[in-house]
């Protein structure tokens, strides 16, 4: 008999963990308390409007589980080769990501998530369970472990028995809860003084030839709008729309509570942006969208004893999306699990002990570079020091090749390069940028401002 396992929560992570179980013969069902999201009349989606940008740790992962699955799932990717930094005046200026050319995708949430459930369906092994909130596990070692659900369809609270449990609801997991119960488990949550709100790029009016379909902005490129302590960022949809989500501190959202103070605030920050989304549609979507909070969530360990439970995504490491690893490190966190129960031939409890015992330094690392990357975006991009530093960052890693790794690459396309290794090679790379910045620095200081600008222009076009 195979064994059998509840995946709790059917997003883009549970969905591509019922996928790789049950390729691996485990009679899998997958629980979500929405309805299926796919049908028109469900309401409550639950999914956040902050685009994806999915690069190799996800698409190593993806292919990983099943290679047709993820060309599938990914057909309408959109490459963007870097960041176009957009100052008060409107001009633009490009900062490519790759040292040669190396893209990271934007994708839609929602539009994935709903591809990955139809991947599922197409499981003979995979049942599906929609409506089904999680309010109850009954943990017994050596022996079935009871989920018990509540549904708006039945009076009653359903109970179904599995020989494990695999958790991948969220921030606010109700499976990691369930769980701490039955362990020491560490725990920190942390929200961070940055509120978001979704805006809105509609399609160009009519077909742009300079980017090939009905696109205001460049479609490969991820546009950022950095203020200092906030911020604009827009991505690309298929339909030449933008997602655009504002991020600032409470604060400031709070204190702009009426039109005039949001249509000015606009206005003045983000003329550009105001012009191709519209005055009237940019203060409308301001004054009336959610305004989501930002939250980090760390624990330790991810996994009961006995191979009873584990969790995985954002119920053990939710992150701020400011390094876009999300969704990616969630992905890697399943290729990971799969190939610790590949060398431990199954034994859960095995692969289980060593995901917690190895994947935790790496996990940290994330949360850490995930939040540290906000004041990157938001006002390194436009600073002198950070702009000498990131071309000689670029230079060194274009002539040294493997012998120097930017941090960025080794992050986002060096997917067989673990986030703390990324880290200690950086550490000890900052030190040489730091030498070398400020030996160039002494030397403009002698040379004055011409002598700074023609060695940063002669950096900016080293290709």
């Amino acid at each position: 008999m195979p064994e059998t396992v509840a995946v709790i929560g059917a997003g883009l992570v549970g969905c591509l963990a019922a996928v790789a179980l049950a390729k691996r013969g485990y009679e899998v069902t997958l629980f979500d308390y929405r309805l299926d999201p796919r049908l028109a009349t469900t309401q409550d989606r639950n999914l956040r409007s902050i685009n994806l940008a999915i690069s190799a740790r996800g698409i190593t992962s993806l292919e990983y589980v099943d290679k047709g699955i993820s060309k599938r799932v990914l057909k309408d990717i959109i490459p963007m080769q870097g960041r176009m930094i957009h100052n008060l005046r409107g001009h633009q200026e490009a900062q490519n990501y790759g040292l040669f050319g190396e893209c990271i995708n934007s994708i839609d949430r929602g539009v994935l998530n709903n591809s990955l459930l139809d991947e599922v369906d197409n499981l003979q092994n995979v049942a599906l369970k929609f409506g089904h909130k999680l309010s109850q596990i009954k943990f017994t070692p050596n022996a079935k472990q009871t989920c018990v659900f509540t549904t708006n369809a039945a009076s009653a609270a359903k109970e179904y028995a599995f020989d494990f449990v695999l958790g991948c609801d969220g921030a606010y997991s109700s499976t990691r809860s369930q769980m701490q119960r039955e362990l020491r488990m560490d725990f920190s949550q942390e929200y961070i003084d940055c509120c978001y709100i979704e805006l809105y790029v509609p399609p160009a009016k009519e077909h742009n030839p300079k980017f090939n379909g009905k696109f205001a902005i460049s479609p490969n490129h991820l546009h950022i709008w950095p203020r200092g302590n906030y911020m604009l960022i827009a991505l690309a949809n298929g339909d030449g729309s933008f997602t655009s989500t504002f991020f600032g501190p409470w604060s400031l959202v709070e204190g702009l509570d009426t039109r005039s103070k949001i249509q000015d605030f606009l206005t003045n920050n983000f003329p550009d942006a105001v012009e191709i989304i519209g005055l009237k549609q940019a203060v409308d979507a301001f004054e009336n969208h959610p305004r989501g909070a930002l939250m980090c969530v760390e624990c330790s360990p991810y996994h009961l004893s006995q191979g009873r439970a584990i969790i995985l995504g954002d119920a053990a490491h939710s992150m701020v999306p400011f390094y876009g690893q999300g969704m990616n490190c969630g992905f890697e966190d399943v290729r990971v699990l799969m190939q610790l129960l590949d060398k431990h031939s199954g034994n859960r409890a095995a692969a289980f002990e060593e995901y917690s015992s190895k994947r935790h330094t790496d996990l940290v690392s994330i949360i850490k570079l995930a939040k540290n990357n906000y004041k990157e975006m938001s006002h390194g991009v436009i600073s002198n020091l950070y702009l000498l530093r990131k071309k000689l960052d670029t230079l060194l890693g274009r002539v040294l090749k493997d012998r120097w790794l930017p941090l960025y690459t080794m992050v986002s396309f060096r997917a067989d390069i673990p986030y703390h290794k990324a880290i200690q090679i950086e550490q000890r790379q900052k030190k040489i940028l730091a030498y070398l910045q400020a030996f160039i620095l002494a030397l403009t200081s002698l040379g004055g401002l011409g002598l700074y600008k023609v060695l940063r222009r002669a950096l900016k076009n080293r290709k």
